[in-house]
């Protein structure tokens, strides 16, 4: 598979809504109840919020055909090299295709002067744990949060470059 990653432009932003809710989906059945994943997906990707993380993030997506499959969302680096990954998501039909590890690629690339890229993960995605420690993320902490009513226990973790 022949896949393209760059950076998001505003006209990417109905697909990347697309993957993120059905990415949610698949990712958190059983885990997170659904009508507090369609309120979180309500808000996090609306298209004020997507026209702000195009503004003042890093968005990168990963396509094929003019199809978006997947996308991340970086945090610009602070004065103490850190930047937080705060999305990474693949169409759960294109997870172990190269698309996600190309996103990480791309955003170390373009992130001048990162040492550390944080994430938090739930703890009960295994899918994105276990993406994570392959790539060299480090367990960090973990606690419990409350995620719009529901009880979450989530993973801190670190990439150090």
């Amino acid at each position: 598979m022949q896949f393209t990653i760059r950076n998001m432009q505003r006209k990417d932003m109905q697909q990347v809504q697309k993957v993120a809710k059905i990415s949610w989906n698949a990712t958190y059945e059983g885990i997170i109840p659904h009508d507090v994943q369609e309120r979180f997906l309500f808000g996090a990707y609306s298209d004020e919020m997507m026209s702000r993380r195009l503004d003042h993030s890093l968005m990168l997506i990963g396509e094929l055909d003019g199809i978006v499959l997947g996308f991340a969302n970086f945090s610009r680096v602070n004065e103490a090299g850190e930047s937080e990954l705060a999305a990474i998501y693949l169409h759960p039909e294109h997870q172990g295709s190269g698309i996600g590890s190309a996103l990480l690629r791309e955003g170390i690339d373009q992130l001048k002067n990162v040492e550390k890229i944080f994430i938090t993960v739930e703890k009960e995605n295994l899918i994105g744990k276990s993406f994570y420690d392959a790539k060299g993320f480090k367990t960090i902490k973990q606690f419990e949060e409350d995620f719009d009513g529901h009880m979450m226990q989530s993973v801190r973790m670190v990439l150090t470059l």
